[in-house]
C-alpha cells in the first residue's frame, strides 16, 4: 500500500486575464496559500507556460519548477486537454472546437490536427525535461455523434473510428514510451474513451500500448450511473493520475442522465465542489491506497453553485482529510507469536 500525493489543484479553471490568475508566479503563491502542495498545470494557458520553450529547454523546465517550490508548490503534471481533443473531432464539432487551437489554422482542419499532434508530443517533452512521468489528455472523438443508436449505427461504423482514433494517436504514444512518460486519457463524456468498454477498444486496437492510461474521476462515472469504485479495482494497472471532482446526480420525472439541454443547474446531474455532492471520496481514497495507486490527489473544481476560489480552499481540505497515510504494520500485530515452518505444520497436524 501507498500514501497519496496531494493535495493539489488542477490550474485549468482558474487562469485567466486578472491577478492572481494571470501569471506563473502568482498563481502558485495563490495556489500555495489555499493550502496546495502541488499544481497540475494546462499547457494551453500561455500567460503560465510557454510550451514550445518547455519542449526545447530543460534549463527553463528547471527555472518554471524552481519558481513554483519557491513559491511552496510542486509541479505534478502538465495537461493537454484542448489539444488532445482536437487529434480527433468529427466534423460536426469542427467550429465548436476551432477556438482552443491557435489562430493559424483556424477553419483547417487538416492543419489543426497535425497542430494538436504537435502540441502533445511538445508537451511529452517538456514532462521529461521536468522528470514528470505522466501527462494528462483527452482523446478526441469520431463516433461520438452516434452514441445513441438511432436509426442503427451501420456495421463496422464503431470499429473504422477506433481504428482512425488509434491510428492518429500510436505516433504520439510512441513518443511517450521514447520520453518514459504515461500519456493518462480522462475518461469523459464527448470524448470517444467516455468508460471502461470504449477504453478497452481503443486498447485493443492500440495493442494494448504500454503508455495507454487513465486519469480516473469519478465525478464522469456518477453521471453514467457506472460503479465508480469497482472501476478502480479494474483498471488499478493503467489508472495513473487521479482528479478529485463531485457530482450528484438527481433525476426526475422529467429528464435523466441526457439532461433534458437543460443548463448545468437544471440538470439531474450536476457537477459540485468536493463535499458537496454524492461521491463516497471515503471508499475511493481507500481503494486507491489499497492498489497501491503513488500518484497526487489533484483537485478539479467545476460547480454549478459555489464561487471556484471558496471551492478551490475548502478543497484543499477536502484532500487533506481524505488521504490515507497507510500503515506499515498489521493492526494485529500485537498478537503475533513468532510462529516457524515446524510450528506451522504441528497446528495443522501435518
Amino acid at each position: 500500500m501507498k500514501t497519496i500525493k496531494g493535495p493539489a489543484i488542477f490550474l485549468g479553471q482558474f487562469a485567466g486575464d486578472e491577478a492572481p490568475f494571470n501569471s506563473w508566479d502568482a498563481i502558485t503563491k495563490w495556489a500555495a496559500d489555499c493550502g496546495y502542495k502541488g499544481v497540475q498545470v494546462p499547457t494551453w494557458a500561455n500567460q503560465l507556460i510557454d510550451l514550445k520553450k518547455a519542449a526545447q529547454s530543460k534549463d527553463y523546465c528547471d527555472e518554471f519548477k524552481g519558481q513554483a517550490r519557491d513559491n511552496g508548490v510542486e509541479v505534478t503534471e502538465l495537461s493537454t486537454h484542448l489539444q488532445g481533443q482536437l487529434v480527433a473531432v468529427h466534423p460536426a464539432y469542427d467550429e465548436a472546437f476551432d477556438g482552443f487551437a491557435a489562430p493559424e489554422v483556424r477553419g483547417n482542419p487538416k492543419a489543426r490536427q497535425e497542430w494538436a499532434v504537435e502540441q502533445v508530443k511538445m508537451a511529452i517533452s517538456a514532462s521529461r525535461h521536468m522528470g514528470i512521468n505522466a501527462l494528462a489528455s483527452f482523446s478526441g472523438a469520431l463516433a461520438w455523434p452516434f452514441l445513441y443508436p438511432w436509426p442503427q449505427r451501420p456495421a463496422g461504423l464503431v470499429e473504422t473510428a477506433f481504428a482512425e482514433l488509434a491510428n492518429r494517436w500510436k505516433p504520439i504514444l510512441d513518443h511517450a514510451d521514447e520520453n518514459d512518460v504515461d500519456i493518462c486519457y480522462e475518461i469523459h463524456p464527448g470524448e470517444d474513451l467516455h468508460d471502461g468498454a470504449t477504453f478497452e477498444m481503443f486498447l485493443d486496437h492500440l495493442r494494448g500500448h504500454r503508455r495507454a492510461n487513465m486519469l480516473y474521476d469519478p465525478s464522469h462515472y456518477v453521471l453514467q450511473c457506472l460503479d465508480y469504485i469497482d472501476n478502480i479495482d479494474i483498471y488499478k494497472d493503467r489508472i495513473k493520475m487521479f482528479h478529485v471532482k463531485d457530482a450528484e446526480f438527481n433525476p426526475t420525472g422529467r429528464q435523466g442522465v441526457y439532461g433534458g439541454y437543460q443548463s448545468w443547474v437544471d440538470r439531474a446531474g450536476r457537477f459540485r465542489s468536493l463535499g458537496d455532492g454524492q461521491v463516497d471520496f471515503s471508499a475511493v481514497f481507500s481503494k486507491m491506497a489499497a492498489n497501491d495507486f503513488d500518484g497526487w490527489a489533484v483537485v478539479e473544481w467545476e460547480c454549478c453553485l459555489k464561487h471556484p476560489e471558496d471551492g478551490a480552499r475548502e478543497g484543499a481540505q477536502f484532500v487533506r482529510d481524505h488521504i490515507i497515510r497507510v500503515t506499515e504494520r498489521a493492526f494485529d500485530d500485537f498478537a503475533g507469536s513468532g510462529t516457524d515452518e515446524a510450528a506451522n505444520r504441528r497446528m495443522l497436524g501435518l
